[in-house]
């Protein structure tokens, strides 16, 4: 299992990075579905409600979202999600 402390110390960017990455090594569909459904409460979060409305009606912004969920504020709002993950798997 991965050290929280240092989980924390990476970049958003980082953390979804390997957690996406070591998500489709294993297999992991339900890490990556959860994450596929976490994205538009996140993109409210960070701010963008117009692009979150978007994505529930969506599939095809919704997986555009998910390529690009390791950008911005985004991807900081999706940190905890990422370190939980990483630190329960690695």
């Amino acid at each position: 299992m991965a050290d929280v402390d240092q989980l924390e110390q990476l970049s958003s960017k980082e953390l979804h990075d390997r957690a996406v990455k070591h998500a489709v090594r294993h297999g992991d569909i339900r890490f990556l579905w959860q994450l596929l459904e976490t994205i538009p409460a996140a993109e409210a979060a960070a701010g963008d409600l117009g692009e979150s409305e978007v994505d529930i009606k969506y599939v095809l912004p919704l997986l555009d979202d998910y390529i690009h969920a390791g950008d911005g504020k985004i991807a900081d709002v999706l940190r905890p999600l990422y370190i939980q993950y990483l630190a329960e798997r690695t």
